[in-house]
């Protein structure tokens, strides 16, 4: 495994964390969800990626007995907040200083930890001021209840304007966690060139594009069994808009690529995203211990210039590039 800097800090994560959204607590039994962590802990990963709102709450339980015993000097461990929790009340939502000082205690004693090392916002909040915002997490962080903050689906000018915040409260807002893949681009117009400049990592979520980049999805043929396109429990709503033949074609013609690179195709998809100096980690997730043991091994991969523009050829005017949609797909209200 190798460890990478989040952002500019000190602090060194796993560049494969292991993240349990839309598995544990959901998906996959409880046994079967520890036995993907254990797996993930044998590989060397020690970054633990989650949040309140997946499988409401529950998510985070079955991560903190999973963890229970473990060092937890040696472990990261991170989580969000924004979504609705709990009964979905008026004030279980958004970034509001009531919100994020309840939840914050609700996550700690979940994940049966005294601190989590980074806590983000999971989404920007429209309707909460973001002075509000950021002097809650600076009141977190002073606490002791987490040591860095980061943020989630934020645009560039939202994250600068987070980050000049955090500086003045005496904080570091040190990452930004956005859906980046082979198929999904539109981070490397703006919000890339933004966190570079000012210190801000990515810590990418659906690296290999809710599993469409494994090559597992045919076109013109129904979706495998017990697959995430499968599942009406949400991963279907998420894998739709890659669901057509005309990606499912382009992404089979990825095949020949990995090979020649010596990896599987999911491989290879993680493996491309972590070319990507400003990415500091790659979210994988698991419903099997094994899908943890292969993925690690784009871990260290580096890929020939050469092979990345084959891999550009190959997907062509298919991959989605516009800035425009990480506000676009944005919640423009607090859903309660």
């Amino acid at each position: 495994m190798n460890f990478r800097y989040l952002g500019n800090s000190g602090l060194k994560i796993s560049e494969i964390t292991y993240g349990n959204w839309l598995t544990h607590g959901s998906q996959v039994e409880n046994d079967v969800a520890t036995q993907c962590v254990r797996a993930a802990l044998d590989a060397g990963i020690s970054t633990f990626d989650t949040a309140d709102v997946y499988a409401n709450t529950k998510a985070e339980s079955v991560l903190g007995d999973a963890l229970k015993g473990e060092r937890r000097e040696s472990l990261e461990i991170f989580t969000k907040v924004y979504w609705p929790t709990g009964p979905g009340g008026k004030n279980d939502t958004g970034l509001s200083r009531k919100h994020i000082m309840e939840s914050i205690n609700g996550s700690l004693e979940r994940l049966q930890t005294d601190y989590v090392d980074l806590y983000q916002a999971h989404r920007y909040d429209t309707e909460t001021p973001l002075e509000e915002t950021m002097q809650a997490f600076a009141d977190v962080v002073r606490q002791g209840k987490a040591l860095y903050i980061g943020v989630s689906e934020w645009t560039a000018d939202q994250i600068r304007e987070g980050v000049t915040l955090a500086k003045e409260l005496g904080f570091q807002l040190i990452s930004s966690q956005p859906q980046y893949s082979m198929l999904w681009r539109v981070i490397e117009g703006e919000v890339v060139p933004t966190c570079e400049e000012l210190g801000v990592s990515q810590i990418v979520w659906s690296p290999i594009a809710q599993g469409v980049l494994t090559g597992k999805y045919q076109p013109g043929q129904q979706p495998p069994e017990g697959s995430r396109a499968a599942d009406e429990k949400g991963g279907a709503d998420m894998i739709k808009r890659f669901m057509n033949d005309d990606v499912l074609t382009r992404v089979q013609n990825l095949k020949p690529i990995a090979d020649e690179a010596g990896l599987t195709m999911a491989q290879l998809a993680v493996a491309w995203v972590l070319q990507n100096p400003n990415v500091a980690a790659a979210l994988v997730g698991a419903s099997r211990p094994e899908q943890v043991a292969e993925n690690v091994k784009a871990a260290g991969v580096k890929l020939e210039p050469e092979l990345m523009t084959k891999i550009d050829d190959v997907l062509g005017d298919i991959v989605e590039k516009d800035p425009g949609k990480t506000k676009e797909t944005a919640p423009q209200q607090r859903v309660a």
